[in-house]
């Protein structure tokens, strides 16, 4: 792993676990053995710092879903769906840090500022959106799913799983604990003739 890599791996860590505020440069310099300057020498700011590991993160995430879709054959749209639930809470505790990173308020402030930050944010989301909307799509072909507009049932159905994954985060519920009632609500969901 080089310099730069292990700067990025341990700031994640931390602005994960701490917040960014409360980590100091000094404490990712101690961790990593990298001089301040040295870090400083390849992001010009505790800011851009963290705009960069948003990236590693971002393009992680992308790799790991798209290894996922590419591998799985579901046998309908609703299978597809359960299996796409299942595999993004997998991977919020295989990735936890950057599922933790990704619910921390800072970095939502500073998307509000920094377009860039913005965009790594978006890429993310649109990433898991775009998972569950392809089930649904399926799902409509192949009739395992009634009558949902996809995108906005897709935005629904990622709300609730990022959610369970946001209180097991802050120790308010196990979202192991509510899985089957997830998949529960989301078959009834999908499959009643209701408009959404």
């Amino acid at each position: 792993m080089s310099k730069k890599e292990a700067i990025l791996s341990i700031a994640a860590k931390l602005f994960a676990e701490k917040g960014f505020k409360d980590t100091s440069m000094a404490e990712i310099s101690k961790l990593t053995g990298a001089a301040e300057g040295t870090i400083f020498y390849h992001f010009k700011t505790k800011d851009d710092l963290l705009i960069a590991i948003l990236e590693m993160v971002k393009t992680g995430i992308v790799q790991e879903f798209e290894s996922y879709v590419g591998e799985r054959s579901s046998s309908s749209g609703l299978e597809m769906i359960e299996d796409a639930i299942a595999f993004y809470l997998y991977m919020a505790t295989k990735r936890e840090e950057w599922f933790l990173l990704l619910n921390r308020y800072y970095i939502y402030e500073l998307a509000r500022v920094n377009e860039t930050t913005r965009k790594h944010l978006e890429a993310i989301y649109t990433c898991f959106v775009d998972i569950f909307d392809k089930g649904i799509t399926l799902g409509l072909e192949d009739q395992s799913i009634i009558n949902s507009a996809s995108r906005k049932t897709a935005l629904i159905i990622f709300s609730m799983v990022h959610g369970l994954v946001w209180f097991k985060h802050h120790d308010l519920y196990d979202a192991s604990a509510l899985y089957h009632e997830l998949i529960t609500c989301c078959r009834h969901m999908l499959t009643r003739s209701t408009v959404v």
